[in-house]
């Protein structure tokens, strides 16, 4: 990921934070030559180090196929469109603010418990957002049924090797320019937009 020095975010706790924000990756690998890429809600851990993630795929998805590979791992977070009628200076053009996290590591095939206990993770996660609804959990699922389900799918785990954020929140602009961005884009109707703003005044 090209990173012009004052987009670089290599913080792993906001680069966590992200991850398990979207908990949405892109996954990526080369299979005979040919890049093939894959999507997948993700489960971010931290392990002390880069933090590894778990994810499953189809197992008719041609990277479910794949044990002990290198891969690529991309989560986007928020993104929006600036225009320049919202800077001061003038001249200056139109642009794109986001967030964008990339790591690397080799992708593991994870065995039937903990396949299982993937599923409950994930679920549990995102239930949890939607409270006050109550939780929705995988015991409701009939035995014959989950075994079917598992037995669709191939669970994985990848241990992050490297693992770095690009945060382009127009941090090279004045901060004049940058104020005026973030008003703007607080008073969207774009959840986006606004997710955006609240990471530039983060920024700041």
């Amino acid at each position: 990921m090209y990173r012009p020095g004052p987009y670089i975010q290599d913080d792993i706790k906001a680069l966590h934070a992200i991850i398990g924000e979207r908990s949405f990756g892109l996954v990526a690998a080369v299979i005979d030559g040919t890049p093939q890429f894959a999507y997948a809600p993700v489960v971010i851990e931290d392990d002390g180090s880069r933090g590894t993630v778990r994810f499953h795929l189809a197992r008719a998805n041609p990277l479910a196929q794949l044990n002990n590979v290198k891969v690529r791992l991309s989560v986007l977070g928020p993104d929006t469109y600036v225009s320049p009628d919202w800077y001061k200076t003038e001249g200056l053009v139109p642009t794109w603010n986001y967030i964008a996290v990339e790591g690397a590591g080799v992708m593991r095939q994870l065995d039937q418990p903990a396949l299982r206990q993937l599923l409950v993770d994930l679920s549990a996660d995102q239930e949890e957002r939607l409270r006050p609804k109550k939780p929705w959990t995988i015991d409701k699922v009939p035995e014959q049924r989950m075994g079917a389900l598992l037995a669709a799918i191939v669970g994985f785990s990848v241990a992050f090797e490297t693992l770095e954020g690009k945060f382009k929140l127009s941090q090279d602009k004045k901060p004049e320019d940058f104020d005026g961005v973030v008003r703007m884009l607080e008073a969207s109707d774009d959840a986006g937009a606004r997710a955006v703003a609240t990471a530039m005044r983060k920024t700041r």
